[in-house]
């Protein structure tokens, strides 16, 4: 930390011409201004200032020396004020977006627990299967599930959202059990239209993974509106493990293909990169991740 002072002192006597301005600034003697800047010197072993009475020039190593000077005091000044941020209380209002599904079925329950947590923040969920636009519509952060595209917002990666292939008895009844992912091509399947699920499901086999072209009759945009055709016989539906459990428990819904596993969606929250990330996102990512993370 002493070498760290030599150097602000140094910087402030460049950057304001003299060391007498620069102890005036830092609110230190002249004295122990000069002092700081000569014991700088010794440790690097070269001269960084060439003092007369009347006026101060910078060496060529002393003018080297400077510019990455600046840029480390500048670095652990950014990095001092994010210790502060870190300490500070989350405190305000939070803006999120989430799918439908995730968000009702799972982030919903878990928000009660962040609030106990930060009783500062109030937050405001709104849940939708488009792809909202963080910053033009000034959220502080939003759900994602599937590939992300390169967009430039910062992403924390989330457990992968588990999928389920079901279909009612009355309709296996009537069309028969698929026996392998290809079989589905014969069947009625229920489509989501909002990702690329509308047109095509993958599976983990016991060999590779395969993938399927898929096609129906009923296609929708809202999870619960697959979850109501697929138990009323409608046709095969692919969707979130617990949208479905209730069903499957029940009865009223029966697992197909044991043999593959359909491939998870991927889930990620996204926020704006800013280095000065305020407390209560802060607060949120780290409660998102620690809620719902890959561990």
């Amino acid at each position: 930390m002493r070498q760290l002072t030599c150097m602000q002192v140094f910087v402030k006597a460049v950057e304001l011409g003299s060391l007498s301005a620069a102890a005036e600034e830092l609110n230190i003697s002249s004295q122990l201004a000069g002092k700081q800047v000569r014991a700088l010197e010794q440790g690097l072993g070269i001269k960084l200032l060439n003092r007369t009475t009347r006026r101060q020039s910078l060496t060529d190593g002393g003018r080297i020396f400077y510019e990455r000077a600046k840029g480390i005091l500048a670095e652990m000044e950014a990095a001092e004020a994010l210790l502060a941020e870190t300490r500070a209380v989350p405190r305000g209002r939070l803006r999120i977006s989430a799918p439908i599904t995730f968000g009702s079925r799972a982030l919903a329950g878990a928000i009660p627990e962040y609030l106990k947590q930060n009783p500062e923040v109030t937050l405001d969920l709104s849940l939708s299967n488009r792809t909202v636009d963080l910053i033009e519509e000034g959220y502080d952060a939003v759900f994602r599930t599937g590939e992300l595209p390169d967009s430039g917002l910062q992403a924390r990666r989330l457990a992968p959202y588990r999928m389920v292939l079901c279909a009612a008895p009355a309709y296996l009844k009537t069309a028969g059990k698929p026996k392998t992912p290809q079989d589905l091509q014969a069947h009625e399947c229920l489509v989501f239209s909002h990702t690329t699920l509308r047109t095509a499901w993958e599976f983990d086999g016991p060999q590779r993974r395969e993938s399927v072209s898929i096609r129906g009759r009923f296609s929708t945009d809202n999870s619960e509106a697959l979850r109501a055709a697929a138990v009323a016989g409608q046709g095969i539906v692919l969707h979130p493990h617990e949208l479905l459990a209730e069903e499957i428990a029940a009865g009223r819904l029966v697992r197909l293909l044991p043999g593959y596993e359909p491939v998870a969606r991927a889930l990620h929250v996204l926020y704006a990169p800013d280095r000065r990330m305020t407390p209560k996102l802060r607060s949120f990512l780290d409660f998102a991740v620690q809620r719902f993370g890959p561990g």
